[in-house]
């Protein structure tokens, strides 16, 4: 069979638009088709918005709170409608330079604004709007995201009910937000609004936020976005609305202007006809291997749809390895034991690799080291001292896992996630110069933990007998007191 293409496209925000320019670059004819703009959510309704306000709400902050430097404080005034329109702004600046189409065309890629579906394993249709066409491909890429989950509440419409594609059209600021959901997104945006002048209330079934991450470190977090006004109602649903608050299933009332749902994503799936191409899919979307290969062996998915990881920088690795493998059939597979990831509060919750909870549930050795933030002398200087660094490791030094709490956790936990990629051990990071007095100092100090583990007072001893040294064991002593 003659193939209009190498590789068909169908997606693309961060996950499909990684993958198109990789074929084009690596030689492969490609054709990226996509429903509405490139970009995606990420660009759109996720990280590049959200980031955006927690900026704008930090300043408000930092200029509330400006006393804890020796500043005059000032409640700063603003129009929520200009905060917004600098978050419209730098989403368009993003998607121009990155994202439009002709960024893709110049790489080789044609791009196709339209709705495919497949009409069997190796052909496509796409309503272009304007006309339908027809597509042959030798391999296929899915990768059209996934979208808010929303449930059904009694009296639906009494009252305004957002999701984060909704939530950055605002041009008021809500008086009084429920967010519903306390992942990620949930306690972003409950951060940012309350520092922004809404009234937050979050509200979750399970108890506790952030369910992925270390316990120890939510808790703490936890107790400081409660140290910041925001309120949080654990263990109950939202069973009704009405104009102006919501109604929990356990009879509590709260007072809201708006609703944000936050509480999961599903996959966009459902014109894709995907049983005319032989895919599976399960409720979280479509089923993929270790290699992001679907039940067609020559169809491959990654990003949201594939609903393994629900990261930006995940869609892109994903995609990286479905090209390699759909291309060369090089069995690259996922590196899903050094996932990591952040919450953008503040302060920072990140992640890399196993929480002290998933190793000891698989029943491995380790030992936890810690180094707070309170003893940082860069926190120190910076009034940001809540936070903590968290590295498990096994017996020889080897990194299991790394949790932190902090300002810039994500960009400190990078260099735990570079060292456990290349096997590099904590004593190698104990002994590597970092620069003072920098935030990653923390990750090194809580590696130093490990290497004066090591010494014992039967090994100074034995040091003091060898080299003839004449000091006492209080060093010793006091370290292993500490």
């Amino acid at each position: 069979m003659k193939y209009d293409r190498d590789v068909i496209v169908i997606g693309g925000g961060a996950a499909g638009l990684t993958a198109a320019g990789m074929c084009a670059v690596l030689g492969a004819s490609a054709c990226l088709i996509e429903e509405k703009k490139l970009g995606g959510d990420c660009t759109w309704s996720g990280c590049v918005p959200s980031k955006s306000l927690l900026k704008a709400a930090r300043i408000a902050h930092d200029m509330r709170t400006a006393d804890r430097y020796g500043l005059a404080p000032a409640d700063p005034a603003h129009d929520f409608a200009k905060v917004i329109g600098r978050v419209h702004a730098i989403r368009e600046q993003i998607y121009e330079e990155a994202d439009a189409p002709p960024n893709m065309e110049k790489l080789g890629v044609e791009v196709l604004s339209g709705k495919a579906r497949f009409l069997d394993p190796d052909t496509v249709e796409v309503d272009t709007g304007g006309g339908v066409r027809r597509l042959s491909a030798r391999k296929f890429v899915i990768a059209t995201g996934s979208r808010p989950r929303v449930p059904e509440f009694g009296n639906a419409g009494a009252l305004p009910v957002l999701t984060n594609e909704t939530l950055f059209e605002l041009q008021e600021l809500p008086r009084r937000l429920v967010i519903l959901g306390s992942g990620p997104i949930g306690i972003e945006m409950a951060q940012a609004f309350r520092r922004l002048g809404s009234d937050v209330t979050v509200v979750n079934r399970s108890p506790g936020i952030l369910s992925r991450d270390d316990r120890e470190l939510a808790e703490l977090l936890l107790t400081h976005l409660r140290g910041e006004g925001v309120l949080f109602v654990f263990g109950t649903e939202i069973e009704r609305l009405e104009s102006d608050a919501v109604i929990t299933k356990d009879g509590q009332r709260l007072e809201a202007d708006a609703l944000l749902v936050a509480a999961g994503r599903q996959p966009n799936i459902e014109s894709l006809a995907l049983d005319a191409a032989g895919v599976a899919v399960n409720r979280k979307g479509v089923v993929v291997d270790s290699h992001c290969r679907s039940s067609a062996s020559h169809i491959f998915a990654c990003g949201d749809v594939a609903g393994r990881f629900l990261f930006t920088h995940m869609a892109e690795h994903m995609a990286k390895t479905a090209v390699v493998n759909a291309l060369f059939g090089v069995p690259l597979s996922l590196d899903e034991r050094r996932i990591t990831w952040c919450t953008y509060s503040d302060p920072e919750l990140a992640q890399a690799g196993r929480t002290e909870k998933q190793l000891s549930d698989a029943g491995t050795k380790f030992t936890v080291y810690r180094f707070p933030y309170s003893k940082l002398d860069r926190a120190i200087t910076e009034g940001q001292t809540t936070g903590m660094v968290k590295v498990m490791a096994s017996r020889w030094g080897k990194i299991l896992g790394v949790s932190i709490l902090g300002a810039h956790a994500g960009e400190t936990i990078s260099e735990f996630a570079v060292a456990m990629k290349n096997g590099v051990s904590l004593s190698a990071l104990s002994s590597t110069i970092h620069p003072y007095p920098a935030y990653a100092l923390g990750g090194r100090r809580a590696a130093d933990e490990y290497v004066m583990g090591l010494l014992s007072p039967w090994m100074v001893k034995w040091l003091q007998s060898i080299f003839r040294l004449r000091g006492g064991s209080d060093g010793i002593r006091s370290l292993k007191a500490n």
